[in-house]
């Protein structure tokens, strides 16, 4: 029934997408944005390297252990089955290093970091920015490490434990923020709560891209909830993932894009 729900709410964000391409956004910021980012096919030097990496993941039937503090739950799962259902696409992952590429953003935090690829794609923009990546699971951060350690990544660090309890202090640790990715905790407090304390770091430039935004009634209202707060002016939504703006030479704008 979820997968029904999950393939309708697709159809009618296809049907309601009235921008593609740019093509009817007045903004010059978020038409460049969209013309020569969002929809840019270039291919950089580090993205067959990282997808050479998940090619590995996807045949390794290596038991880790995961304590989920989303939903208090302990399991084991084999590394293949992360990489084949909860590592973000290859497409969006390289989407992520473009937005930050273009954004010239060096001070980047992800609430999520699994097995590390997409930590990867967002670290590789450049080696001056201090990637700081969140993860409750002990040994899929040492999973990640390793994976980051192939890639000789030197500018991540992996903060493991409760999202809850580690954040204050992460936070602290910057002085502001560029870039953020949100990709842990599918739930409407938490996700929230997330976001709403990122705002004491955020600027003017600052973006903030919200993963699985129509992956449960849950996280549908937390998107809402987000496109209205005050301070932000504009949004792109791409179903799979909501990007948000902060820049206040731009209206309060919410556009929908086929990707």
């Amino acid at each position: 029934m979820k997968q029904i729900s999950f393939i309708y709410k697709y159809i009618i964000h296809t049907l309601t997408a009235r921008n593609t391409k740019g093509f009817g956004i007045h903004s010059p910021f978020l038409f460049q944005l969209v013309r020569f980012v969002i929809y840019d096919k270039s291919q950089y030097y580090i993205f067959p390297k990282i997808e050479k990496i998940r090619k590995t993941l996807r045949e390794n039937n290596q038991l880790l252990h995961i304590d989920d503090f989303g939903t208090g739950k302990s399991q084991y799962r084999k590394i293949s089955t992360i990489a084949a259902h909860s590592l973000k696409s290859t497409k969006y992952a390289q989407l992520l290093f473009k937005l930050v590429l273009h954004s010239n953003s060096l001070r980047v935090l992800e609430f999520g970091t699994s097995l590390g690829l997409t930590t990867a794609y967002l670290a590789s923009a450049s080696k001056e920015i201090r990637c700081v990546t969140l993860e409750g699971s002990l040994e899929i951060a040492a999973a990640a490490q390793s994976n980051f350690e192939k890639l000789n990544l030197k500018n991540i660090q992996i903060e493991t434990g409760s999202i809850d309890e580690t954040l204050t202090n992460v936070l602290d640790g910057f002085d502001r923020l560029d870039f953020v990715f949100i990709d842990a905790n599918h739930r409407l407090p938490a996700i929230y709560d997330y976001f709403e304390q990122c705002m004491t770091k955020i600027h003017d430039k600052t973006l903030i891209v919200v993963d699985d935004i129509y992956w449960s009634s849950e996280m549908e209202k937390a998107w809402g909830m987000i496109k209205n707060h005050p301070k932000v002016t504009s949004t792109i939504d791409l179903f799979q993932l909501g990007i948000v703006f902060f820049n206040k030479d731009l209206n309060k704008n919410h556009y929908k894009m086929r990707y």
